[in-house]
């Protein structure tokens, strides 16, 4: 039986901000964003918050009908430089980002800087921010789902996508969806790796 998805509006907004939180509280970039387990747990829902305001502003968020699981795109238009906090948010998203979550904080800006830095900008592209499966239902292919669904889209409009990969059981899960590595991976600084990946259309 296939899993039923639909496109996410604001009244979604503390459902998606509760999966994403829930499935990236343990995920290697957001333990080097806040490297305390405490501050972590009450200062990373804003971060989320922040970022699930964004794209349902300027994206598409796509949900499970059930709520398990959620996914962030944005599209890329060519040569669009930057992506995400930086691009939606205005010229400096990144240090706006920080000063409304974690102001002391400087790695919630640079991660954002970051991450811009090594996106591809000459061709238009759908842009998978984020995804996020609730836990105790990770591994039962919603996350799969999720992302066949938006890569029909793509496939039926020619268009590539491109995500950054924030662990190694994620990376494996895109490659298998066809995504393939771009350029070098980014070594955050005294952190974990993230991998960005690049997927053509299909026939």
């Amino acid at each position: 039986m296939g899993v039923a998805i639909r496109t996410a509006d604001t009244g979604d907004r503390e459902l998606i901000v509760g999966l994403l939180d829930a499935a990236f509280q343990d995920d290697p970039v957001s333990r080097w964003v806040f490297p305390g387990a405490e501050h972590r747990r009450t200062t990373h829902p804003g971060l989320m918050a922040a970022f699930t305001d964004l794209v349902l502003a300027e994206g598409r968020v796509d949900v499970t009908e059930d709520g398990r699981a959620c996914a962030l795109w944005l599209s890329v238009p060519a040569g669009g430089g930057g992506h995400d906090s930086e691009e939606a948010a205005g010229d400096d998203g990144p240090a706006q980002v920080r000063a409304a979550v974690d102001p002391g904080n400087e790695r919630v800006e640079l991660i954002g800087r970051l991450t811009a830095g090594i996106h591809p900008s000459d061709r238009a592209h759908a842009y998978l921010w984020m995804i996020g499966v609730a836990p105790e239902h990770q591994g039962e292919g919603l996350g799969t789902a999720l992302i066949a669904s938006a890569l029909d889209r793509c496939d039926r409009e020619g268009l590539p996508a491109y995500l950054e990969a924030s662990n190694a059981r994620s990376r494996k899960l895109y490659e298998r969806l066809g995504f393939e590595l771009t350029d070098r991976p980014l070594d955050l600084p005294d952190g974990p790796r993230m991998w960005p990946m690049w997927r053509e259309p299909r026939a």
